[in-house]
């Protein structure tokens, strides 16, 4: 009655959502003080402060059509503020030509790979990876390809090549990463960059860089390389979410590196699958305030804090992880092989509220968005020493 193809895959779907939805289900019967919500990269800062100046002057504004249709590609003045910034801060020359303004990252993700992919073509995905990056590839009928990075969650170049075929026509990276936090480095992505080529020269064929960028202005001392300074092949996407706060209001966009071979027919084909999937063109509104704000950005030290108030004390309770370069996440090691049975138990006994690592395609760990209220992660601590305590007890008692 029903696509057998959703319905299957309903039981799979974002394991992060679910607890979300849990936790808001949660803070109606204990208050919100007494839950602590991990369990979605919701930012709680709020927006810069010109957003709702901005906002205000849009409101009174009489001049008429401002909500009217415009190109599926967004406005040009919103498009050529990104090509802008992008050709100041990437040191590449961009023309808003290779812009399209999208509903958010997910939304241009989805673009993207309508765009290029034919059917049982191959993605390459880096496990932990953001959870519905498979669904995105199979909804075109894209073949999902996981491959695992090393213990430090960094690229293995060895396995990666192992996995590329001649059907590999992208491969999607996430840098700053959720759920890891791992920032890859400019001679990483380098010698990714030296393999992609090596790999396509071999099966005649151009493979993709699909660079996911929402947490690119988010990082912690450490720089974050430019994919179109180092990829010709490359695509980025990136979204608003994140640097603005501003989740809700789903606008982002793609650009395309200029040296990509028939670019033009790319951006057409991006301009007919935003329309076509139904999207039209992102907000009207959003990029109004986009071509406003875009040398805005939330205060990053605000999510450093957070980041080393939890980690330090997590670690110093005896957790697992590696410290995040960048995004707002920790990715814990699970104190006992079952990442779901911790998360269940956090959840049960301690109202904490954590995605299992089995989500992210990595067993034995969990992961906590710490863009949170810094009290509750303060609060949180002594409810984490419990929680700990109580599984490492556990895991004895079944040996």
């Amino acid at each position: 009655m029903f696509s057998n193809e959703v319905v299957s895959n309903l039981g799979k779907s974002s394991v992060v959502r679910a607890m979300f939805e849990e936790g808001t289900r949660l803070k109606q019967i204990y208050g919100e003080k007494n839950v602590y919500d991990f369990s979605i990269g919701n930012p709680d800062v709020e927006p810069p402060k010109k957003v709702k100046a901005i906002l205000q002057e849009f409101s009174c504004d009489t001049e008429k059509g401002k909500h009217k249709y415009m190109s599926n590609a967004g406005y040009l003045e919103t498009r050529k503020a990104i090509a802008n910034s992008i050709s100041n801060s990437h040191n590449i020359p961009i023309t808003f030509e290779n812009i399209c303004m999208t509903c958010g990252a997910a939304g241009g993700l989805n673009v993207v790979l309508k765009s290029l992919l034919n059917p049982q073509e191959e993605v390459i995905v880096f496990a932990p990876y953001f959870v519905e990056y498979l669904f995105y590839i199979q909804n075109f009928n894209g073949v999902p390809v996981i491959v695992e990075t090393a213990s430090d969650f960094k690229i293995d170049l060895e396995i990666l090549a192992s996995k590329i075929t001649k059907n590999t026509k992208a491969i999607i990276i996430n840098s700053p990463n959720n759920p890891t936090g791992v920032v890859y480095s400019k001679k990483e992505l380098e010698n990714l960059n030296d393999l992609l080529c090596k790999k396509g020269a071999e099966y005649s064929t151009d493979i993709y860089l699909i660079s996911d960028e929402p947490y690119v202005a988010i990082s912690y001392g450490v720089e974050v390389p430019s994919v179109l300074e180092i990829f010709e092949n490359s695509i980025v996407v990136n979204s608003f979410s994140k640097s603005l706060a501003l989740p809700g209001e789903r606008i982002g966009y793609i650009a395309l590196n200029p040296k990509i071979k028939e670019v033009s027919i790319l951006m057409d084909a991006i301009l007919f699958c935003n329309r076509t999937l139904g999207y039209v063109n992102a907000p009207a509104i959003a990029q109004r305030l986009i071509t406003a704000l875009i040398d805005e950005s939330v205060d990053v030290n605000a999510y450093k804090e957070k980041r080393d108030i939890l980690y330090n004390g997590l670690t110093s309770i005896g957790f697992e992880c590696n410290l995040p370069d960048g995004a707002f996440y920790l990715f814990v090691k699970s104190p006992i092989p079952d990442d779901a049975a911790f998360v269940k138990l956090a959840l049960e006994k301690y109202q904490i509220i954590a995605a299992p690592g089995a989500g992210f395609g990595r067993k034995g760990y969990f992961r906590l968005a710490y863009c949170i209220n810094k009290e509750v992660i303060v609060n949180s601590l002594n409810v984490f020493k419990k929680l700990y305590e109580n599984a490492r007890m556990a895991e004895w008692q079944t040996r």
